[in-house]
């Protein structure tokens, strides 16, 4: 897997500097008091703090690096570093999005994962499916290996005032459902956000599980609330 995270760093960077004159590069910042993924807390229930940089051409390729902390327990990586590159356009009221997303975890190579995501949209509407192409856990026993499935569907409204409310309905599916500690499972999201011009957007949500595990804090069928900040420039 280093092999594959090579090349793809090198490829991405490559890419780059062919056409960066007819590239856009952006930069992004945000704060959270809950990183929640998937419905699931990467944080231990705590703050998060992320940012990030894209670079997008007008032919419609883009690539972009991504960096958070996050807690998993004692021993575990503390930070989350994803690379990600890919094709969107549009084609009337449709969008789409095709692409690759490698999540790293510093000092815990066995959780990286690389995934190949296809997104669409239409109108308010939005769907989408990311399918773990290669995991690198050592065993056939583990979540997030080859074959993992995540898929996902969702609406969002623009309010008076720039404010905006979204709904997104998703299930993750397991290649090693019914392993010990592997368990498929429903999440739901529900989010209002308010744009604040220069100052960036806040977001507040809620999201919900049916995972029951109640010795495991990451694993549980707790609402979570969260509030967060964002910003791109």
């Amino acid at each position: 897997m280093k092999v594959k995270k090579i090349a793809l760093a090198c490829g991405l960077a490559m890419l780059g500097m062919s056409v960066q004159s007819f590239a856009e590069i952006s930069m992004n910042i945000g704060a959270t008091s809950n990183y929640i993924w998937r419905g699931v807390t990467q944080t231990d229930d705590g703050a998060a703090i992320s940012g990030g940089i894209d670079w997008s051409h007008d032919s419609g390729f883009y690539v972009g690096n991504w960096v958070s902390n996050v807690d998993f327990g004692p021993g575990t990586s503390p930070y989350e570093h994803d690379i990600y590159g890919g094709y969107s356009g549009e084609i009337s009221d449709f969008g789409y999005d095709v692409g690759l997303i490698y999540y790293m975890y510093d000092s815990d190579d066995d959780a990286n994962f690389l995934e190949a995501a296809l997104s669409g949209s239409w109108k308010f509407l939005s769907a989408g499916v990311n399918y773990t192409l290669d995991g690198d856990a050592d065993d056939d026993t583990s979540a997030f290996v080859d074959g993992d499935i995540y898929y996902y569907g969702g609406a969002s409204y623009d309010l008076p005032e720039d404010f905006s409310v979204s709904l997104t309905v998703g299930r993750y599916s397991f290649e090693n459902n019914d392993e010990p500690g592997v368990t498929s499972y429903n999440n739901v999201l529900l989010s209002l956000s308010k744009s604040a011009g220069d100052y960036g957007d806040v977001t507040l949500s809620v999201s919900d599980t049916d995972l029951d595990d109640a010795d495991d804090p990451n694993e549980d069928d707790d609402m979570r609330f969260s509030v967060s900040w964002s910003k791109t420039f």
